[in-house]
């Protein structure tokens, strides 16, 4: 009778929900589309939705990959659009 009591609750499990578990629902990962789904099974990608990171030039950096704690405190005034425009390597065509 414990077997059977066992099985009925073996499918009823409701843990936390994982993108690797399930047989008919998909969670995904939480990375978005970047194109669309043809209607002849391929797939289109939008340049508007790939992501593009801007990453500053660190030639004049003086900090080290590892800053100590005690380290004296610093301000750097906050980019403004222009730094990003200058510092961009790709043309939108």
């Amino acid at each position: 009778m414990q077997e059977v009591i066992r099985g009925l609750f073996r499918g009823a499990k409701r843990g936390v929900m994982t993108s690797k578990q399930g047989r008919n629902f998909y969670k995904g990962n939480r990375t978005g589309s970047m194109g669309r789904h043809t209607k002849h099974g391929g797939y289109v990608i939008d340049v508007n939705k790939v992501r593009t990171f801007v990453v500053p030039s660190l030639a004049g950096c003086e900090l080290k990959p590892y800053v100590s704690h005690s380290s004296d405190k610093f301000k750097v005034d906050p980019p403004t659009a222009t730094d990003f425009s200058t510092q961009n390597s790709f043309t939108q065509e």
